[in-house]
């Protein structure tokens, strides 16, 4: 039986963090799906399509191995997501007792509709105080990205900041 995991985020963007949880994760299921989920509580600064694609290249330029699927879903509960793909298992990185406090009730919910576990990642230490949010501020007010986000991440945001 394939173990099938499902790492969701807005990926608002992409961060060095993300992709340490990625990279642990491929290493933990036979197949992992990288979905960007649309979080109607946001204001997403890039656009579905091109998430997606930051996404896949930065896990091509970090040499993660293993069946990766990176995709989006914007309709219906990521529960769903996972049923139509066989994945049994969310993972979510944790930074901080907030993360857990927000993330915990979701997990008991999509256990409860469709016995899909939630696995919880603790950062590495070096990228723990990391979020997209503050990566969008910093860019914005065009400090450097570097040190958070991938390479190809950080040419993208430089190069869409100064337009």
């Amino acid at each position: 039986m394939q173990r099938i995991a499902v790492v969701p985020g807005s990926f608002d963007p992409v961060t060095l963090g993300h992709i340490d949880v990625i990279a642990r994760a491929a290493g933990l299921y036979d197949e992992l799906h990288v979905v960007v989920v649309h979080n109607p509580d946001k204001s997403a600064l890039l656009p579905i399509a091109q998430r997606v694609s930051l996404i896949e290249r930065s896990i091509a330029d970090a040499g993660i191995e293993g069946r990766i699927v990176v995709a989006s879903w914007s309709m219906g509960l990521l529960v769903d997501y996972c049923t139509d793909v066989g994945a049994s298992v969310l993972v979510k990185g944790i930074r901080s007792q907030l993360d857990v406090a927000y993330e915990t009730p979701m997990a008991i919910v999509n256990r409860h509709l469709a016995g899909v576990e939630t696995v919880f990642l603790l950062p590495d230490p070096a990228n723990a105080h990391v979020s997209s949010s503050l990566v969008r501020q910093v860019a914005a007010l065009g400090g450097d990205v570097a040190p958070y986000v991938p390479t190809v991440v950080g040419d993208y945001l430089q190069a869409a900041m100064t337009a």
